[in-house]
């Protein structure tokens, strides 16, 4: 190192301790570490054949198939079962996203993900799935591109794992192979110094082994084996390069397999999308521009001059999206907007597992191929009769809209919270876009007296006075297309964001749930999925029922805060208890003030019985199933709590409510002008609010002001 190079190297130096000091020192030992180094060796392993037959027989998955490995990817993340409405479903943890940190997790389609999953099963067993197009249809902004995102990254991570890893193989040009291991390591790195003619496609190691001698030579490497997880696998064939390299070989060796075999290079690989290995991505263009070579190749005309005759399969590049798909997944988007000649490599490359490179025989693939696209697309390729091949060899896998609340304000609360847009959220805001975009996709209920609302609820596995989980049942059999229609998310996203940006004093302090609502409405009409007069109506009616039912929502929330004095409510719940005591037992109650035997006060309980719609000929039954309870709670040796009834607390805290809300005054909250003593209450209750609700100081006070006005009407 010359004296510019030493003062250069120096003057790096000092600047990384002035700039960094000690932490430049700890972020460059990140890099040192000997996991990276390790993990590194191990993704660019290389060997001779017989060092891969050894790999091979240690840890037999990484012969596995394209579908299975995809399969086993996803069950190694577990999976769980749970009972929503009545049915069973299983929700594989793969789909929460825990490469991505759940950013990309897919909620609410669940029945949807156990086809799509039981697809891949049955595939990787070789029931015949193999030999189909998974094609996922819905509507626009329903997470078809989010589970195609997932299932390439989860391949991508796999092969990094040691049962995902994947080999292929090259040709030296001199024999590697040796008896001493040293000298086969040797004479691989020498090789690798030099020119391999490496597989195009990335074919597997073992596709090198003649048909006629397949079951001979599994059987040698299988003995003992039990479980087909433990034995070794072929799967496909060579692809152009390789047959024509081996043969050359044998025509040298004059038919000798294992001499050929001596120049065989192993190597691993790591599926990468950015790499184009093993992952692919198509989607339609300018059907001028845009010819089918773009799947299965085409010939390198500078390989052309040196080689002579474009039949040779070295002046073609296999660089197709099916040929660097090969060993992975290849993913189609809008896949029926493709012209026909595209959609004839798809039939062949579905139905018989080869591609036809231009002036080549037909070739083995081992790939998932995965389309999606939308419902009029479908419609399309369901009235044409000539694309009557294509709908056989397609799996149809619907994925619709979310139409469970809990799970669509799932999605939301991924990037709408008060910490990631960096101001207060209040409660119900997030409650509320969801109940719209639910609500927007569900079909009205045909059983009689039910809401829309309480269908949303029922659907979200809440309970519903008069309906049983036969019901839900019954709701869903009644209306299979729903969650093809209605409001996507990302118009909900879309108006979230729109009111962030809205520059008001309001806005920039806290995002409410009134403020979106206003948003909804001043966005709907702009919304392009919106195309007749009618829909745009049934939306703006559901929009109303959203609105009021959260005006409810924030109504029985200040109620509770009014409500808020337990020490009030357990008295009066007490009160209620000795009555209804009394009562059962036709004996008078001791009046506290008075001291004197009174009759029960029948007014006192039909007041609060009243108040959650028990009728007069229902409060006897009430009444009994109240004091059983207590009954049984003394047997056991506890003490009965009104407020541990969730009927008898409601009614309490209403009751609590009529009785104090004129005293309190809530009224003369809307008021401008306020006295200390009114201020106090009126802060009491904020603060009743935020602590039990998750308001902030500028939300509370916009909520107590609304459900004021509403009383003060």
């Amino acid at each position: 190192m010359n004296r510019e190079q030493n003062l250069s190297a120096a003057a790096n130096a000092d600047i990384g301790r002035s700039s960094f000091g000690s932490e430049s020192a700890d972020v460059r030992a990140l890099f040192r570490r000997g996991d990276l180094q390790k993990q590194y060796r191990d993704l660019h392993w290389n060997g001779t054949f017989d060092d891969y037959l050894r790999v091979a027989a240690a840890n037999p998955t990484v012969t596995a198939n394209a579908f299975q490995r995809v399969h086993t990817m996803i069950m190694s993340y577990g999976a769980e079962k749970y009972v929503r409405g009545g049915r069973e479903y299983t929700r594989f943890k793969f789909f929460d996203d825990p490469l991505g940190g759940g950013q990309d997790a897919v909620y609410g389609i669940d029945d949807k993900l156990m086809k799509l999953v039981q697809f891949f099963e049955s595939a990787a067993k070789g029931f015949g799935m193999q030999k189909r197009l998974f094609l996922m249809l819905g509507p626009v902004g329903s997470s078809k591109s989010t589970v195609a995102r997932l299932l390439k990254r989860g391949i991508e991570a796999y092969s990094h794992t040691p049962e995902g890893g994947i080999y292929t193989f090259g040709f030296s040009k001199e024999p590697v192979r040796s008896q001493d291991a040293t000298e086969s390591r040797t004479n691989v790195a020498r090789a690798l110094q030099g020119e391999v003619e490496w597989s195009p496609m990335n074919v597997e190691p073992l596709s090198i082994i003649p048909q006629h001698l397949r079951a001979e030579f599994l059987g040698v490497l299988n003995a003992g084996r039990a479980g087909d997880s433990q034995k070794v696998q072929i799967n496909g064939g060579l692809d152009p390069v390789s047959r024509y390299q081996l043969s050359e070989l044998l025509k040298a060796y004059n038919g000798d397999y294992d001499k050929a075999l001596d120049h065989v290079i192993v190597k691993r690989v790591a599926i990468s999308e950015e790499e184009r290995t093993g992952i692919t991505t198509f989607q339609p263009k300018d059907p001028k521009s845009q010819d089918s070579t773009e799947l299965t190749g085409d010939i390198n005309y500078r390989k052309l001059a040196k080689y002579g005759v474009d039949s040779d399969p070295r002046a073609f590049s296999f660089d197709g999206e099916l040929c660097k798909a090969n060993r992975g997944m290849a993913e189609f988007i809008e896949v029926l907007k493709l012209e026909r000649e595209f959609l004839y490599e798809l039939l062949t490359a579905t139905q018989e597992r080869v591609i036809k490179p231009k002036k080549f025989p037909q070739t083995e693939i081992d790939l998932v191929l995965l389309g999606h696209t939308n419902e009029a697309e479908y419609e399309k390729l369901q009235q044409d009769r000539f694309q009557e091949a294509l709908r056989d060899r397609s799996l149809k896998i619907d994925v619709p809209y979310v139409l469970t609340l809990s799970d669509e304000k799932r999605i939301y609360e991924k990037d709408f919270t008060s910490e990631k847009v960096g101001r207060h959220i209040a409660p119900h805001t997030v409650e509320v876009a969801a109940m719209f975009a639910v609500c927007s996709r569900l079909d009205e209920p045909k059983k009689g007296g039910m809401t829309l609302l309480q269908k949303m609820r029922l659907y979200n596995g809440e309970a519903v006075a008069g309906y049983t989980e036969q019901t839900v049942r019954e709701l869903q059999d009644d209306a299979p297309r729903e969650g093809h229609r209605g409001i996507s998310p990302r118009f909900i996203q879309d108006s979230l964001g729109a009111c962030l940006v809205k520059d008001t004093e309001e806005t920039r302090k806290f995002l409410s749930p009134f403020m979106l609502l206003n948003v909804l409405r001043e966005r709907l009409p702009e919304n392009p999925h919106i195309t007749s007069d009618e829909e745009k109506a049934r939306l703006s009616a559901i929009l109303d029922k959203v609105e009021q039912e959260y005006k409810e929502i924030v109504k029985k929330e200040v109620q509770l805060a009014i409500a808020g004095d337990v020490k009030a409510l357990e008295t009066m719940g007490q009160k209620y208890v000795e009555n209804i005591s009394a009562y059962q037992r036709k004996q008078k109650v001791k009046n506290p003030l008075t001291q004197t035997l009174e009759e029960p006060d029948e007014r006192f309980m039909r007041s609060l019985e009243e108040k959650i719609g028990i009728a007069s000929s229902a409060k006897d039954d009430f009444r009994r199933e109240i004091l059983q309870t207590i009954g049984a709670m003394a047997a056991s040796g506890k003490k009965f709590n009104p407020l541990d009834n969730e009927r008898l607390k409601e009614a309490l805290e209403k009751k609590l409510f009529e009785d104090t809300k004129d005293t309190i005054q809530i009224k003369q909250f809307v008021s401008v002008v306020q006295d200390d003593e009114q201020q106090q209450r009126f802060d009491t209750l904020k603060d009743r609010l935020i602590k039990r609700f998750g308001y902030n100081d500028d939300s509370a006070t916009e909520v107590l002001k609304f459900v004021a006005s509403i009383l003060a009407r």
